[in-house]
C-alpha cells in the first residue's frame, strides 16, 4: 500500500493495540480465531486481517473462524489487482468501505468471491459510474422488497429467497459493489419524522464522490430514487463505520469500537443546532442526551450523545421537532425542540417530575414537504430503463418459477401423509429454500410423523428461507426425549423450536446435551435456577461491543464465554430447551424464564462477571460486579405489578392499536424503554397487563397528514402486587368537514372510455390509486389496504388500483388478490388518462410520485390527495371516506 493519511504509523499503531485487546477477550476461541496468522503472510494481509480483528462485534468474535477472514481479505486483495479501477481507490475509502466483510447484522459467509464471479463479466469495459449502475440492475434480478422482521438475511440467502426489506436489499448491494472492488456504504434514515419506520438505501463513490442509488431499484442515473424526496424530510441520515474513521464527515458517534456518521447534508436542508445541559443551579452538567422522533407510536432514538464538560452537545439535523431526553447522575429531564426556531436551546436537569408534569401535550411537526428539482433524463435512457428493470423482473420470476409449486407439496404432503395445507404454508414461504425443507419432510417424517412439520411451522417465516437440515435435525432429534412432557402447541413453542429472539439459526441442543451430564441434566431440570447459576458463573458480560445486542449464536456464546447480557439469555434459554426445561424470553421485556409447577419463574440473576463497558485501550481486562445487573435485572416475584387500560370517557370510538397509536414504555439505565408487546395489538380492555414494577410512561399519539404528530405522554407508577389503572387518551383536532380538493367530471375516463367516473364512484364515493407495483412505496400501501380489508369490506365503495404499462412487471399481475378489501380490482392505464384528468381537475396541481391515491365522493369531488412514499395512507382514507 502507499503511505496514505489513514494508514500513518499513528492510525496503524492503534490498529495493533486494538487487535491485541481482541486477543485477550477472545482468548477462549484462540486456536479458530488467530490460528491464521500462523500462516505465510505478506505485510498486507496481515495488517488488514488485524485491522478486521480490531474493530469485529463480538458476536463475530464468537461465531466465526480465521479461515473465513482471512479467504475474505485474500480474495478483497486479488479483487483490487483485477478491476481496472481497483488501484486507483484512495486508501482511505478502500479500508473502510471496500475491505469490511459486514454490513448490517446479516449471517456471515465467504461470498465476496462468488458475488465477483457473478458480476465481473457484467462490468468489464464500463466506467466506474456505469459499473455503478450494472450491479444495481443485477441487484434487482435478484431481489425486490417485502417488510418482514429485523433480522438481516445474508446476501446469498436474498439471493436464494429473492425477498427482503430495504435493510437487506442494501445489504446486498453493498456487498455486490464491494466484491467489485468499488468503496460502498448503506445509509439509514433510523426513523422518519414525517410518518411510520425508516428507510436504507446506498452510496457508492464514483471516483469524484459519494453517489446513491436505491438498492436493487435501478434508475437511470445514480443520485435518482423514489426516496429522494421523503429524505429531505429527514431529521439524520447516517453510517456506520467499523474503525476510528478519521473521515471529513460529522460523527454523531465516536465508539471506541467504531463510528457513525451524519449524511444528512447529503440529502435535507439542515443546520447545525447546540444543546446545553444543565444543573438546577445553572452549572454545566454532564449528560447523555437521547434525540428523539414520534415513530410507531413511540419516541424512538435516532443518535444518542454525550454532553462535554461544559454540558454542551451539537449535533446537525433537519427542520422538524426533535424530543430530547437527557439524563445524568440522579437527574433527568425532556423537551421539544425546533431547529428552525434558534440555534441553542437549553435543558435544566431535575431530580424528576412534578404533579404538573406527569400529563405532557405536544405536537411532533416534520420538516415541511419539499418537491424537488428532477434531473431531466433523456428519454430513451427512460425507455430503456425501463425495459432493463422489465427484464430483470423477468429473469427474477423465471428464477422464482423453480420453487416448489402448490402441487409439487401436495405431492409430498400426500406421500408423508401430512396435512397438504399445512405442507404447502411452510414450502410456499420457504421459497428458495423450499427443495431444502422437503428433503428434510422427506428424511424424518416417516420415523417422527408429525413432528418434523410441527418444528418448521414453529420457525418465524424468515427462519424457513435459511434454516437448513443439519440445523433442523439438530433441533429434531433434541427435542424427541421431551415432546410428550406438555400438551403440543406448548412444547413447539417452548422446547422444540430453536428460535428464542434475532439470532441466527444454528444446531446447538447436541452440544449442550453433551456438556451436561445425564445427571446434571435431571438436577437442572428439576432446579432449573442451577442451570442459569452454572451458565452464568462462566460467562462475562461485557455490553457495548457489539452493534446489536443479541447477535450471537448460542454456541457462539458458549466458545467465547463473553458478550452482551441478552446473548447471555439468549444462551441460557436454549441450553434449558436443551434439556427439557420449557424456557423463553419474556415477550414484554426480554427477561428469561422457565415454566415450572403450570407458571413462568423468573430465574434469580445474581450480579454476574461483568466487564467495564468501554474497554478503552490500556483498561484493566479485569471483570467487575454489575450493581446495575442486580438493581435492574433480579425480577423476584414480589416485583411484579399490573397495568389495567381504560378507555376515557370521550374515547369510545377510538382503537387502540400498540405500535399504532399507543405504547408503554419502562424506566431503565435513565431513559424509558419500551415494552415489546405484540405489534398493532388491540385487546386490552378485558384483562390487565403483567409487568414489572417501576416508573412507566404512557405514549399515545395521533399522526395528522400532513405528517404531525399530536402526541400525550402520561407518567405513572407500578407498584409490587398492585394493579395501576391508566387511561388512554388521545388528542385530535376538531373535527373537520372534509375538504374540496377539486372535481372531475363524472364522465370522465379514469383507465379507459369503458371506466368512468360517474360508474365507478356510485353512491359511495371510489378510491383510485395508481401504483408502481414492484417498487416499495405501493407495496406498502397493498399492505395497509390488505391489514385493513375488513374495515373497507364495511365501508362497502370501490377501491380501483391502476399500473401503467411501463410500471408492469413480471413479477406482478392484474389477477385478482383474494387478500384485498372485496371491492378492489386492478386497471390497466396505458396513457395515465385518469390521473392527467384528476390532477388537471386540483386547484393546485401536484406532482405525480407514486403511488398516488385519490378519494372522491359521489359527487366525483376529489376530497383526499396523496403522491409518493408515506406509510398510514390506509388509515387516512379510511378516516376520510368514514367522515364524507
Amino acid at each position: 500500500m502507499n503511505n496514505g493519511l489513514v494508514l500513518d504509523s499513528t492510525w496503524r499503531e492503534t490498529v495493533r493495540q486494538k487487535f491485541e485487546r481482541k486477543q485477550q477477550l477472545a482468548k477462549s476461541r484462540h486456536a479458530q480465531l488467530f490460528h491464521v496468522f500462523d500462516e505465510p503472510l505478506s505485510e498486507e494481509e496481515r495488517f488488514l486481517l488485524q485491522f478486521l480483528y480490531a474493530y469485529m462485534p463480538m458476536n463475530d468474535l464468537a461465531d466465526y473462524s480465521g479461515e473465513l477472514f482471512l479467504s475474505h481479505v485474500r480474495t478483497t486483495l486479488l479483487i483490487r489487482g483485477q478491476v481496472p479501477w481497483g488501484m486507483s481507490i484512495p486508501e482511505h475509502h478502500f479500508v473502510h468501505f471496500v475491505l469490511p466483510y459486514r454490513v448490517n447484522n446479516e449471517n456471515i459467509e465467504d461470498s465476496r468471491g462468488l458475488l465477483f464471479q457473478e458480476l465481473i463479466g457484467r462490468v468489464q469495459g464500463l466506467s466506474l459510474t456505469e459499473a455503478i449502475l450494472e450491479t444495481n440492475y443485477w441487484c434487482h434480478e435478484r431481489a425486490t422488497y417485502v417488510g418482514n422482521d429485523p433480522r438481516t438475511v445474508s446476501p446469498l440467502t436474498l439471493m436464494r429467497t429473492t425477498l427482503g426489506r430495504c435493510g437487506e436489499q442494501s445489504t446486498l448491494a453493498v456487498a455486490a459493489l464491494r466484491s467489485l472492488g468499488i468503496p460502498a456504504r448503506q445509509c439509514y434514515t433510523p426513523r422518519w419524522a414525517h410518518c411510520d419506520s425508516n428507510h436504507a438505501w446506498v452510496e457508492a463513490w464514483d471516483g469524484h464522490a459519494w453517489r446513491f442509488l436505491g438498492a436493487c431499484e435501478p434508475e437511470a442515473r445514480l443520485d435518482q430514487g423514489w426516496f429522494k424526496d421523503p429524505a429531505a424530510r429527514a431529521m439524520l441520515v447516517n453510517t456506520r463505520v467499523p474503525s476510528n474513521y478519521p473521515g471529513p464527515e460529522e460523527i454523531t458517534l465516536a465508539h471506541p469500537w467504531y463510528t457513525e456518521i451524519n449524511l444528512l447534508n447529503h440529502y435535507a436542508p439542515s443546520k447545525t443546532i447546540k444543546v446545553h445541559v444543565v444543573h438546577a443551579d445553572g452549572t454545566p452538567a454532564e449528560a447523555q442526551l437521547s434525540f428523539q422522533l414520534y415513530n410507531f407510536a413511540e419516541l424512538s432514538t435516532i443518535v444518542t450523545k454525550q454532553s462535554d464538560a461544559s454540558g454542551q452537545v451539537s449535533l446537525t439535523t433537519g427542520f422538524g421537532n426533535l424530543f430530547v431526553h437527557a439524563a445524568g447522575p440522579g437527574a433527568w429531564n425532556t423537551m421539544v425542540i425546533h431547529p428552525a426556531d434558534a440555534d441553542e436551546f437549553t435543558i435544566v436537569l431535575n431530580a424528576g417530575l412534578g404533579d404538573s408534569e406527569l400529563v405532557q401535550a405536544f405536537d411532533m411537526v416534520p420538516p415541511p414537504a419539499a418537491e424537488l428539482g428532477k434531473e431531466d433524463v433523456p428519454v430513451h435512457e427512460q425507455l430503456r430503463n425501463q425495459e432493463r428493470v422489465q427484464e430483470g423482473a423477468r429473469i427474477r420470476a423465471d428464477y422464482e418459477a423453480t420453487f416448489m409449486n402448490e402441487e409439487a407439496a401436495n405431492r409430498l404432503a400426500a406421500e408423508l401423509s401430512l396435512p397438504a395445507d399445512r405442507v404447502w404454508t411452510v414450502i410456499s414461504r420457504a421459497r428458495g429454500n423450499s427443495h431444502e425443507l422437503a428433503l428434510f419432510l422427506r428424511e424424518q417424517s416417516p420415523a417422527h410423523g408429525h413432528w418434523p412439520l410441527t418444528l418448521l411451522e414453529s420457525l418465524n417465516v424468515k427462519d424457513l428461507t435459511d434454516t437448513l437440515r443439519p440445523a433442523l435435525n439438530d433441533h429434531l432429534n433434541g427435542a424427541l426425549p421431551f415432546l410428550d412432557a406438555h400438551d403440543l402447541d406448548f412444547v413447539a413453542s417452548y422446547l422444540l423450536c430453536p428460535r428464542i429472539h434475532y439470532e441466527m439459526i444454528v444446531p446447538y441442543k447436541q452440544r449442550f446435551q453433551q456438556r451436561f451430564t445425564p445427571e446434571e441434566q435431571m438436577q437442572y431440570r428439576e432446579d432449573p435456577q442451577a442451570l442459569y447459576d452454572r451458565i452464568a458463573g462462566e460467562f462475562e458480560v461485557i455490553e457495548d461491543m457489539n452493534y446489536f445486542n443479541g447477535s450471537a449464536t448460542p454456541i457462539g456464546s458458549l466458545e467465547l464465554a463473553k458478550g452482551d447480557r441478552l446473548s447471555l439469555h439468549i444462551m441460557l434459554t436454549a441450553a434449558a430447551r436443551s434439556v427439557g426445561i420449557p424456557a423463553r424470553l419474556d415477550p414484554n421485556d426480554r427477561r428469561p424464564q422457565y415454566w415450572q409447577d403450570g407458571a413462568w419463574i423468573d430465574y434469580r440473576l445474581t450480579a454476574v462477571s461483568e466487564a467495564a463497558a468501554s474497554l478503552e485501550l490500556g483498561a484493566s481486562p479485569e471483570p467487575k460486579a454489575s450493581p446495575e445487573l442486580n438493581a435492574l435485572s433480579e425480577f423476584p416475584d414480589s416485583s411484579l405489578g399490573f397495568i389495567q387500560l381504560v378507555r376515557a370517557g370521550n374515547e369510545e370510538e377510538q382503537e387502540a392499536a400498540y405500535f399504532n397509536n399507543f405504547t408503554l414504555a419502562r424506566w431503565e439505565d435513565g431513559l424509558f424503554k419500551t415494552l415489546t408487546l405484540p405489534f398493532g395489538k388491540k385487546d386490552w380492555w378485558d384483562s390487565p397487563l403483567e409487568v414489572l414494577s417501576g416508573r412507566y410512561r404512557l405514549t399515545t399519539g395521533t399522526r395528522m397528514q400532513d405528517g404531525t404528530a399530536k402526541v400525550r405522554l402520561t407518567y405513572f407508577q407500578v407498584k409490587a402486587g398492585e394493579s395501576t389503572e391508566v387511561a388512554l387518551v388521545f388528542r385530535r383536532e376538531e373535527e373537520e368537514e372534509v375538504p374540496v380538493l377539486g372535481a372531475a367530471a363524472m364522465t370522465t375516463a379514469l383507465f379507459s372510455p369503458e371506466v368512468q367516473l360517474d360508474l365507478a364512484a356510485g353512491t359511495h364515493g371510489a378510491i383510485v390509486a395508481w401504483i408502481e407495483p414492484d417498487r416499495e412505496p405501493s407495496k406498502h400501501l397493498l399492505r395497509e389496504l390488505r391489514e385493513l380489508a375488513p374495515a373497507f369490506d364495511a365501508w362497502g365503495g370501490p377501491i380501483l388500483l391502476a399500473a401503467g404499462e411501463d410500471k408492469l412487471t413480471a413479477s406482478f399481475t392484474l389477477d385478482r388478490d383474494t387478500t384485498l378489501p372485496l371491492h378492489a380490482s386492478f386497471h390497466k392505464d396505458p396513457g395515465y388518462i385518469g390521473l392527467d384528468a384528476l390532477t388537471s381537475d386540483m386547484d393546485k396541481r401536484p406532482s405525480a410520485a407514486f403511488p398516488v391515491v385519490f378519494v372522491l365522493d359521489a359527487k366525483g369531488q376529489i376530497r383526499y390527495f396523496s403522491t409518493g412514499y408515506k406509510l398510514g395512507i390506509g388509515r387516512e382514507v379510511l378516516d376520510v371516506v368514514g367522515r364524507m
